[in-house]
């Protein structure tokens, strides 16, 4: 059976808005392992992360939920507070952040593709990154990569030493602003021909209602949107997208077909609060017959 893992830390998340304070878990690696668990297991799945002992009840949970999960100790747990205007406009600052991931981390942990669940930018090193890119091929979403703390506050700043990170990256994901932050360049397609010129093979630009495009081994696709009955929750939609993806490419899927099997798993979690919780049923129904799986 072919094998998937996630390497990121979960987070303890405040969410501040005009009507009320809530605190939940999240973190690519929570989302991306929650949705993941709610579709057929026709590959292994792994998830590596680190958390402080007193927020080891998530990591029950997410066991609990059939999620094989391998947890490092750590001092903290990433801990962000999200604060949303009556615009719905966010700023975010970390109150305090988990270890970094090390060599000793993912010893002996093996995988077709490794998903760095990257949520700041020295979560890993590029010892950790060269030490997977040799076991298997290695997935990123840049948002991690391009975050600068200062003061606790979250601002955006260009990839360091990107060169030498996107060189060892298989599949890589970005934004709109993350591109253009990436790049300088505001056209998908010239910023995803930049960046897969730095080594990645597999390049995903996500473009909210327009769809996504994706430059596969020197081939556009574009894969449309497809639209909700109602946006609840968007939080977590870029780790459901990788999900599915991932989850449909280390089965050989062709890329096409994986990429509108995410984009209808975000479709159905954007209408819901939390993570996907939907069916594959689900995942056809929306997309109408662009995907065979």
């Amino acid at each position: 059976m072919n094998t998937l893992c996630c390497i990121g830390h979960i987070t303890r998340d405040k969410i501040v808005t005009p009507e009320r304070t809530v605190y939940m878990s999240g973190g690519v690696a929570y989302y991306f392992s929650c949705a993941l668990a709610c579709l057929p297991r026709r590959t292994d799945y792994t998830l590596v992360t680190k958390v402080a002992q007193e927020d080891f009840k998530t990591v029950e949970d997410m066991r609990a939920a059939g999620i094989n999960v391998v947890c490092r100790d750590s001092k903290a747990t990433v801990f962000f507070e999200n604060t949303y205007t009556i615009n719905d406009v966010r700023s975010q600052r970390v109150l305090a952040k988990s270890d970094p991931f090390t060599t000793e981390d993912v010893r002996g942990i093996r995988a077709d593709i490794f998903h760095l669940g990257t949520l700041l930018a020295d979560d890993f090193s590029l010892e950790v990154l060269g030490e997977l890119h040799r076991r298997g091929r290695v997935s990123v979403d840049a948002q991690g990569f391009l975050r600068r703390v200062e003061g606790g506050e979250v601002g955006k700043c260009d990839w360091a030493d990107k060169e030498a990170w996107l060189r060892k990256v298989d599949i890589v994901k970005v934004n709109e602003m993350e591109m253009e932050v990436l790049t300088g360049e505001s056209s998908p397609r010239k910023a995803a021909t930049v960046i897969a010129g730095y080594g990645p093979k597999e390049v995903l630009v996500t473009l909210g209602a327009l769809g996504s495009l994706i430059l596969a081994d020197g081939e556009f696709v574009t894969v449309p949107s497809y639209p909700p009955t109602a946006v609840v929750d968007s939080t977590g939609c870029g780790d459901t997208y990788m999900a599915g993806y991932l989850y449909c490419r280390v089965q050989g899927i062709p890329v096409r077909q994986s990429a509108c099997f995410a984009a209808a798993m975000c479709t159905s979690k954007i209408a819901h609060n939390g993570p996907f919780s939907g069916t594959t049923d689900d995942i056809r129904r929306i997309a109408k017959g662009d995907i065979l799986i």
